[in-house]
């Protein structure tokens, strides 16, 4: 089972992330505040490390690929998949707060704040300091994601967007192919070309893949 992996985005909603890698697709799940880390641009790639998780359903199973920028984040991850009422899918819930700050929640048995978390009450909090506190110090130091810059898109860009989004595409898709198409041409001025211009980027990549 690989433990990293490093892919070209094709696919990005709230909290997972497609990868093509030498053409074979991975769905990676992400924590939210992995993904706050993770870019939005189709074909920009990344390289993640990956916690695998094996599930039974009936009498087949599968495996959910939990992604991290980081071993640390990962091995926190880990952590607290240790506590026996938490498994990979509540904890990749729970990390709806910044890592660092759910450490020191942690470390000094900051309960208000624990049972906050997604997934996370009275008991399982009990559990988490039970079993963690004292333990959890380098993951004090992780870090936040970088605040993102907010970037206005115009209103011929809304009006590209709601262009797009009729035409079935994933609203996230939508943003980043408009947002990567104004940064490469500045000089685009109305919806019309705008679309051309998304139109001619999407049909040369297909025609390199």
């Amino acid at each position: 089972m690989f433990s990293r992996i490093t892919g070209s985005i094709v696919e990005r909603s709230e909290a997972t992330v497609v990868l093509d890698v030498g053409g074979l697709a991975y769905e990676i799940v992400l924590p939210p505040c992995v993904a706050e880390k993770i870019p939005r641009l189709h074909g920009e790639r990344v390289t993640l490390e990956i916690h695998p998780a094996f599930s039974l359903d009936g009498n087949s199973g599968r495996f959910t690929f939990f992604g991290f920028t980081n071993p640390i984040e990962r091995e926190f991850f880990e952590a607290l998949t240790t506590v026996g009422s938490i498994g990979p899918k509540t904890a990749a819930r729970a990390f709806s707060e910044p890592m660092g700050r759910i450490a020191q929640a942690i470390d000094a048995g900051d309960y208000g704040f624990l049972v906050k978390l997604p997934g996370i009450g009275q008991q399982k909090a009990r559990d988490i300091v039970a079993k963690l506190q004292g333990k959890v110090t380098k993951f004090l130091l992780i870090r936040d994601a970088e605040p993102r810059s907010a970037e206005a898109i115009p209103d011929f860009g809304e009006e590209a967007l709601a262009v797009l989004l009729q035409l079935q595409y994933k609203r996230s898709e939508a943003e980043a192919m408009i947002s990567e198409t104004l940064k490469s041409k500045p000089d685009i001025h109305d919806a019309e070309t705008l679309l051309a211009e998304v139109y001619r980027r999407q049909h040369r990549r297909a025609e390199a893949s």
